[in-house]
C-alpha cells in the first residue's frame, strides 16, 4: 500500500539525540550526548516503598482512569513550589500534569499554532521544541542571544518586523544546550515585551533546581500582569525521567483548552505515576534529594570545565555554567562538529552536534557536552580523548593551510 502521509510529516525528521543515544548505548561509549540524569541518584528504595504504600492504601483508585488535570495533592503540592521557588501566584486549578514537559511543548504548539505561524526562539535553543513546533508548519526567527538571554531591542523590532508572531520560546535556566541563564533585567524585559506585543511566552524550566552557585532568579512569569506568560516543569531532573511526569502551568483560560487538546492526545497521565511521586514528597524531603542531585553534578561541572580548560586547544571557546546539565562548545569556523563526532564515535566517545539546535541552520562548528550521566574518571578520559581528536583536525586544517 502506498500510504498518504499527513503534510506534518514532511516537516520531521528523527530527533539527531535519539538517533547517538543509540549508538551511545554500548556500555564501552563515554557519552556527553543525552541530557541523561545520573542513574545512581534514583531514590530505589523510597520508590519501592511508595509503590508500596499507593497500592496497599488506594490501589483501585491508583489504577484506575483518572482526571486529565492531573492528581490533585501533586497539582497542588506543584503550585506552592512554583509559588516560593518563582515568584508565582497559582493554585491547583492553573496546573496541568503532562507526560513530561515535552508534552506540553506538543500541547503549546497544538493550542496556539496554525500552519504558518512563527515562533521566536533564542538562538541556540532546545532541539526536541524546535521538533514539537516544527509538526505544526511554522516558521522559526532566532533571537540573537548572549549570555544574559534574548537581546531585548533585536527581539522586539523582530516582533515589529514579523507576520505571525504567536509564541515566544525560552529557557530561562541553565538552558539546553548553552547552560547560559537569564539575567533579571531581560526577564522583566522579556514580560513587559510580551504584554506590549500580546504575545504568548512558553517559559520552559526543566533544570532551574540544578543550581550550583549563585542566587536563584525569579521567573519570568513573576513580572507577568496578562497572563501571557506559560510554565513548563518537569520531575525528570529532581526525580526520575522514567515517570515522564511534567506540567504546564498558568493562566487557567489557556489550561482550560490545553486540557482540551491533552484528551484528544491521552485523556490523561499515569495515575499511578502521579500519586507515587505525590507519596513521594508526603513521605520523604524532596529537598534533600535535589541538594544531593546538585552537589553529583556540581562536581562533575567541575571536573568537565576543568578537562575542558586543560586539554583543549587554544581556540576552542565553552560556557560555564553555573548549574544544569551542559555546557556548549564552540570550534574555529572551518571545523565541522559533525566531523569530530564520526572520529570520536571511533574511540567510543559521543557527544551532540550543534546544528541542529539551530531551527534556520548553521553554526556547523559548534557541539553540546552533557556532564551529568558519566562518573567523575569516564568524564575525564572523554574530554582527554575528545581533546585529541579535535588537536588532529586542528594539525589537519595546519597542513593544509601550508599547502595553500
Amino acid at each position: 500500500m502506498e500510504f498518504k502521509f499527513a503534510k506534518r510529516m514532511s516537516y520531521l525528521k528523527a530527533s539527531e539525540i535519539r538517533e547517538i543515544l543509540k549508538v551511545a548505548e554500548s556500555p564501552e561509549v563515554i557519552s556527553f550526548a543525552g541530557g541523561l540524569p545520573a542513574p545512581e541518584l534514583f531514590p530505589i528504595k523510597e520508590i519501592i516503598e511508595v509503590n508500596r504504600r499507593v497500592l496497599e492504601e488506594d490501589g483501585q483508585a491508583a489504577l484506575q482512569y483518572a482526571t486529565t488535570e492531573g492528581y490533585a495533592p501533586l497539582r497542588e503540592w506543584i503550585a506552592n513550589r512554583m509559588n516560593s521557588t518563582r515568584g508565582t501566584n497559582f493554585d491547583a486549578d492553573n496546573i496541568l500534569i503532562t507526560h513530561g514537559s515535552q508534552q506540553a511543548i506538543d500541547l503549546s504548539a497544538k493550542v496556539f499554532l496554525d500552519e504558518g505561524d512563527t515562533v521566536l526562539c533564542e538562538s541556540p535553543t532546545y532541539l526536541a521544541a524546535i521538533s514539537a513546533f516544527k509538526a505544526y508548519g511554522c516558521k522559526f526567527r532566532e533571537v540573537p542571544t548572549d549570555d544574559c538571554g534574548m537581546i531585548p531591542d533585536a527581539l522586539e523590532h523582530i516582533i515589529e518586523t514579523t507576520e505571525r508572531v504567536k509564541i515566544i520560546y525560552v529557557i530561562s535556566d541553565f538552558q539546553n544546550p548553552t547552560g547560559r541563564s537569564w539575567s533579571l533585567e531581560r526577564r522583566k524585559r522579556l514580560a513587559d515585551i510580551a504584554e506590549k506585543h500580546q504575545v504568548v511566552v512558553i517559559e520552559d524550566n526543566p533544570y532551574g533546581e540544578l543550581r550550583f552557585e549563585g542566587e536563584a532568579l525569579p521567573s519570568v512569569k513573576s513580572f507577568d500582569k496578562t497572563g501571557c506568560v506559560l510554565c513548563l516543569g518537569t520531575f525528570s531532573k529532581i526525580f526520575c525521567p522514567g515517570y515522564r511526569i511534567g506540567w504546564i502551568a498558568g493562566d487557567k483560560r489557556a489550561i482550560a483548552n490545553y486540557v482540551l487538546v491533552k484528551q484528544g492526545a491521552d485523556l490523561q497521565c499515569n495515575t499511578i505515576a502521579q500519586r507515587e511521586i505525590s507519596k513521594y514528597l508526603e513521605l520523604y524531603d524532596i529537598e534533600k534529594h535535589i541538594e544531593k542531585i546538585r552537589e553529583v553534578y556540581r562536581k562533575r561541572r567541575d571536573i568537565t570545565i576543568k578537562s575542558m580548560e586543560a586539554e583543549f586547544p587554544q581556540g576552542v571557546t565553552f560556557t560555564k555554567p553555573h548549574g544544569g546539565l551542559f555546557a556548549w562548545v564552540e570550534l574555529p569556523p572551518h571545523i565541522n562538529a559533525r566531523d569530530v563526532l564520526v572520529k570520536c564515535l571511533e574511540k567510543n566517545v559521543a557527544f551532540v552536534p550543534g546544528g541542529s539546535f539551530f531551527p534556520n541552520g548553521g553554526k556547523e562548528n559548534t557541539f553540546r557536552i552533557n556532564f551529568s550521566n558519566m562518573p567523575e574518571d569516564r568524564l575525564v578520559e572523554g574530554i582527554k580523548c575528545l581533546a585529541g581528536v579535535l588537536k588532529e583536525f586542528y594539525d589537519n586544517s595546519a597542513v593544509l593551510g601550508s599547502k595553500r
